[in-house]
């Protein structure tokens, strides 16, 4: 029976949908005249239903202006969720006589059902008695990108990030400043993204702040953003030193978006480390508050105002007709421009109202939009715009649900398409029955409406694999936070959200919970048991609080169970079986070693989740009991038994990770894999265990269409000498021809099969040969059209690679962008050929001592060259070719001069190359060199002709004497000269580089004196570092005035001289001292007062701490003195106030006075508040 429903559907319009589906099943007539229960319960409580559905609508338009009405829906919804539940309960037991005909239903649980029937019709008749609902109306029976003006605000934008015209001795910062919905984020996003900044930035990193503004937390989220990785910094000054260590010298831009803090000391602390970059550093920040933007001491404040009327018409009809005018009348013209009014101007309002009459095209549907009272609610003191109320209200009742589930997360989370599909699935939210299309299927088409809506946003980053150098996008979804406040007020009570949402108690009510911070130990967790009828349980990677017992024991009713990364779950007791609602269960990352076999009466559960659960080594073997289950992921997890009958689940889907096959019939076997609808990535090791060819064609892989990546291995450790089965076997295991991704290792044939050559895996972009050493030829693998990696690695049997490599349907490795030879030790020639590897950019031989002959011609795109460890090549250096990277170590022939010609070179790696020398042309194109260990007549090198030259390493060039100079240098940034013994001067003038930001000397004996006027002619430098170079002085007393950071090691000459040598305006924020003469430091007047960090270390004869020399530094935070074994004692007037940190490691006989409570010098130091004597 269909729900009757107007408009969209009342968001319990799904639910009763449900119940009317249950009530009309054969199944629940059949237990109920099996077990002699009273039928005509079924049909009152179909008739107390039906009541319900004919006023439901009515009563959720009135809600939102009657508080009485939305208290009556909230307690309608418990009754609805209470007989689903009870349903359920019945369906559970009619499926256990189904599949064990000998079980019955005790008498006592057959009357427990009888009496919570006979109280839910109770509440179901009082809720329809309450005098409210004589006022309802009776249904009727009638069924059911960038919006702000992008160009200008962009430019604007973009004119700040290109320009040079500012104040660069502090961070440039600029707000974008508006209302929510604006599109604030979504224009940010844009300039972010924009092509024209990518080259005047080397760092991009973009971070959500929201509400919360915890200083480490943003300094972590920032350096991973930079780093694309996990850090495991434990503290503040940890992950600012390694975030100042990202950013030292290098030109970043950094957005924060939806920023609320007004603490302008918390906004000083995080920009500690930001200040470490280069000159032209910009922060773009998005918010909603003129004031927030105030604290960031913004350089500039771009207001977004909200549409004109034309432009709010636009996006409107973008979106309500496709730019498609032709779809509208001029009565529907002019209702539109109506509607579009009243969004006064937002875009987000704009959007989603425009989505929403997409699917109507009546005049009656969109006069119904314009004159809903919807948009006369009062919003001055909520978060709710009506424009996004009217767009949810109008959502089909099986969306509404589905939306209001998305409460459970936190704004700004990232949610996975996939996993909220099985989450929906795992709630019974996916109406199939009216279908042909599995649950799946239909989530899909649920989740794609919702987004064509405009009530998801799918971004779009690009995850890059440093190993095989390939950029795959990754597509996630986030919730505008708008639309995430809509989610929760029409959620009400149902989700919960730990540490979010507001403290006090969690609602009895509450059917959805999600942890999202560690409160264990707070009321509201507290309270938690006190929800008896929570439906899921939702932990987001941090102590549950509770053991698996402990949830069975509390919540009954649960669905959705994700214990995910949870480090107290360690085993799962036998009461499992208690959760007979559970469909979605996930352990994956816990230390569980074993699954109870009454795991296997969960009749309802579709999802089994047991990624990484390393400690896991078999499954129940009655899991194929479990007839609904539809999802098993074991990625990470090596199985060394797994259940037999698994294959009798056909709708079965396996993310499987390792399959270890087994020497004995009691472990796993290859067939194994035949039965089994397998997904992901498939690792299939031990294949020296089969001993029948014939068993690895029973495992069918050439089926497993949904397969993405299979690698295939042999354990070398195993004496493993018949070739001819190894090959039946490889020939036998033949994959998908929709592989992405493949690898061999240690295979033992000597010969690939003919089907690695065919041209119909047209999707595999990856190809590892690895370890297959009695393999003498390659196949024809440049018919690989889609290839973009190739990794051959350790085929030591293999001669000759001749025009078969190719194939014959030219132009071969037509895609291929990284190809790589490594330890090949008898491979001796390489038979090029015109026009292969059009696409090539990087291509690394390493470790092939036997190999002669020419490197392949005319490779157009080519960026970087790396050969290593080959002796014998005579290099005929790849023409007409544009290269990033060149690295060349430990060969022996003159490549360097065929590299530079008629090429577009932009940087050079030279590495232990000995009879190597450059040629001193003008390198106009050249912006990165490293010289080391090599060039050894090179006596002076002449700036002037590397004019675009940024970055200048020249190490262990023993015969270099000086640089030179007769012009300005503009562009270089990076400087270092390292172990150039005969090192002796810089230009006369000095060295005028107005960019120089980073400038590193280390072991020139003969050095005497740095550059002249460096306070004129450096005055961007912000590190430099000298590390041994006895003599040096400073030339003149004087230092740059923008240099923050310095490092000096073993230099006594340069430390006597930095007396007077600050100005009158010292920037210097972090100095570190390592001296072996030194006997007394400080001196008075040496540091300058602006430091904030010093660090004395592996001083040997350091005796005494000057006070003299410390006491002014007001500013100084952190301290370390470390490695100094004679010094005595602190000074007797103590340490400066303002230090909050500081580390004594290293120094025995200050270890004994600074003892807690007990030494000389602790009350010296007892009052510093990060303290730590080692």
């Amino acid at each position: 029976m269909p729900v009757l429903e107007t408009l969209g559907g009342a968001l319990f319009g799904a639910v009763l949908q449900l119940l009317f589906d249950k009530l009309d099943s054969h199944q629940l007539l059949h237990y109920f005249r099996g077990t002699k229960l009273d039928v005509k319960l079924l049909k009152k409580l179909k008739r107390k239903l039906m009541d319900i559905n004919a006023v439901i609508d009515d009563a959720e338009r009135k809600q939102f202006t009657n508080s009485l009405v939305r208290e009556w829906l909230h307690e309608v919804r418990d009754a609805l969720y209470d007989a689903e539940d009870l349903l359920e309960q019945i369906d559970y037991e009619f499926s256990k006589t189904q599949l064990k005909p000998e079980f019955q239903s005790s008498a006592s649980k057959v009357r427990g059902f009888e009496s919570e029937m006979l109280e839910i019709l109770d509440d179901l008749e009082s809720l329809l008695d309450q005098k409210l609902v004589q006022d309802f109306q009776i249904s009727s029976g009638v069924g059911s990108g960038l919006a702000n003006n992008v160009d200008d605000d962009k430019e604007i934008i973009l004119n700040w990030l290109t320009s040079d015209n500012e104040n660069h001795n502090q961070l440039s910062i600029f707000s974008i400043v508006g209302m929510g919905g604006m599109g604030k984020t979504t224009l940010a996003q844009h300039v972010y993204n924009d092509l024209m900044i990518e080259a005047k930035f080397a760092i991009k990193a973009w971070v959500c702040v929201s509400d919360e503004f915890d200083v480490f937390k943003l300094t972590r989220a920032i350096l991973e953003a930079i780093h694309k990785s996990i850090d495991d910094s434990r503290n503040l000054e940890m992950v600012q030193g390694r975030l100042k260590e990202s950013l030292t010298g290098r030109k970043f831009l950094l957005v924060l978006d939806d920023v609320w803090n007004e603490d302008r000391d918390q906004w000083k602390s995080l920009q500690t480390p930001l200040k470490y970059g280069a000159k032209g550093c910009k922060i773009l920040e998005t918010t909603r508050s003129n004031k927030v933007a105030s604290t960031l001491e913004s350089n500039n404040i771009h207001q977004l105002k909200q549409l004109q009327e034309d432009h709010s018409w636009q996006v409107f009809a973008k979106h309500a007709v496709q730019d498609d005018n032709s779809k509208l009348n001029c009565e529907l013209k002019e209702i539109g421009m109506k509607i579009a009014g009243k969004c006064q101007g937002l875009p987000l309002a704009l959007e989603t109202i425009g989505a929403l009459l997409q699917s109507k095209s009546s005049v009656a549907e969109w006069e119904g939009i314009l004159i809903s009272n919807i948009w006369d609610l009062p919003i001055e003191n909520s978060k709710i715009i009506p424009a996004l109320l009217l767009s949810y209200y109008h959502l089909p009742s099986h969306l509404k649900r589905c939306f209001s589930y998305c409460a459970l997360f936190p704004k700004d989370y990232e949610f996975n398409k996939e996993r909220l599909i099985l989450s929906w699935m795992a709630e019974n939210f996916l109406q199939c029955s009216q279908q042909n299309k599995s649950p799946k299927e239909v989530g899909e088409q649920y989740f794609n409406d919702l987004l064509s809506r405009s009530f998801f946003q799918q971004l779009i980053t690009q995850d890059y694999n440093f190993q095989q150098s390939i950029t795959k996008d990754r597509i996630y979804f986030v919730m505008h936070d708008l639309l995430n406040d809509l989610a929760k007020y029409v959620s009400g009570e149902m989700c919960y959200r730990l540490g979010v949402d507001k403290p006090g108690s969690v609602p009895t009510t509450t059917r959805h919970f999600s942890m999202v911070k560690n409160c264990v130990g707070c009321d509201e967790y507290r309270s938690l048991c006190d929800a008896k009828r929570l439906r899921t349980f939702f932990y987001m990677n941090i102590d549950c609080g509770m053991s698996i017992q402990d949830l069975i024991s509390n919540f009954k009713f649960l669905r959705l169970l994700s214990l995910c990364s949870c480090p107290n779950i360690k085993e799962v007791s036998d009461s499992i079986a208690d959760l007979i609602h559970l469909r979605s269960l996930d352990l994956s990352f816990t230390d569980i070693e074993r699954l109870p076999d009454s795991i296997c009466s969960l009749y309802n559960l579709q999802v089994l989740k047991l990624n990484r659960c390393n400690l896991l080594k078999e499954l129940p073997s009655t899991l194929h009991e479990l007839t609904k289950l539809c999802c098993l992921e074991l990625e990470g997890t090596t199985l060394t038994k797994a259940p037999m009958l698994l294959g009798k689940l056909k709708n079965l889907q396996v993310w499987m990770g390792e399959f270890e096959v087994g020497e004995s019939s009691s472990e796993l076997s290859i067939q194994q894999l035949g039965q089994l609808d397998l997904h992901g990535q498939l690792w299939i090791t031990n294949l020296e265990n089969i001993v029948d060819p014939c068993d690895a064609l029973a495992a069918d892989l050439k089926n497993k269409r949904h397969l993405v990546g299979l690698c295939l291995a042999w354990d070398l450790k195993v004496n493993n000498e018949d070739s001819i089965k190894e090959r039946e076997v490889l020939e036998n295991l033949q994959p998908s021809r929709h592989l992405e991704q493949f690898s061999i290792f240690g295979y033992c044939g000597t010969q690939f099969p003919g089907w690695l050559s065919e041209k119909n895996f047209l999707n595999m972009m990856s190809l590892t040969l690895n370890n297959c050493k009695y393999c003498q030829w390659l196949p024809s693998l440049g018919l690989l059209t889609s290839l973009k990696y190739l990794n051959i690695d350790d085929l030591n049997q293999i001669v000759r690679i001749d025009v078969d490599f190719y194939g014959n349907s030219p132009p071969a490795f037509a895609s291929l962008e990284m190809l790589i030879f490594n330890d090949m030790k008898e491979w001796e020639e390489w038979q090029c050929i015109t026009g292969a590897f059009p696409s090539l950019k990087d291509l690394s031989v390493a470790d092939c001592p036997k190999l002669k002959g020419n490197l392949p011609e005319h490779l157009p795109q080519l960026m970087s060259l790396s050969i290593i460890g080959c002796e014998q090549v005579v290099a005929s250096t790849p023409r007409e070719v544009e290269i990033e990277g060149v690295k060349m170590e430990t060969s022996s022939f003159n490549i360097l001069g065929l590299l530079i010609s008629d090429t577009s070179l932009e940087s050079l790696y030279i590495n232990s190359c000995q009879g190597m020398n450059i040629p001193l042309n003008h390198y106009d194109f050249l912006e990165e060199l490293d010289i080391i260990q090599c060039c050894h007549s090179l006596t002076n090198f002449p700036l002037d002709l590397f004019p675009k030259l940024s970055v200048l390493c020249v190490n262990e060039c023993h015969n270099l004497q000086m640089i030179t100079q007769g012009h300005p240098h503009g562009h270089l940034r990076s400087l270092t000269i390292k172990k150039c013994s005969e090192f002796e001067s810089f230009p006369n003038e000095g060295l005028f580089a107005p960019q120089l930001q980073i400038f590193n000397i280390e072991e020139l004996e003969k050095l005497k004196s740095m550059p002249k006027c460096m306070c004129a002619l450096l005055p961007s430098l912000t590190y430099l570092r000298i590390n041994n170079c006895p003599g040096v002085e400073l030339s003149e007393r004087c230092l740059p005035s923008n240099l923050k950071e310095m490092s000096l090691l073993n230099c006594s000459k340069l430390v006597a001289s930095l007396k007077g040598a600050w100005g009158t305006n010292p920037s210097l924020e972090y100095l570190c001292i390592e001296e072996k003469d030194v006997e007394c430091f400080p001196g008075e007047g040496l540091l300058p007062v602006s430091l904030t960090q010093l660090y004395i270390q592996h001083c040997p004869n350091l005796k005494k701490l000057d006070y003299k020399g410390l006491c002014h530094l007001s500013s100084l935070q952190t301290m370390f003195i470390q490695f100094c074994p004679v010094l005595q004692c602190l000074p007797e007037e103590g340490l400066p106030e303002s230090i909050s940190s500081l580390r004594i490691d290293g120094c025995p006989l200050l270890h004994q006075r600074c003892k807690k409570e007990e030494g000389e010098d602790w009350e010296k130091i007892a009052h510093i508040k990060d303290l730590w004597v080692d």
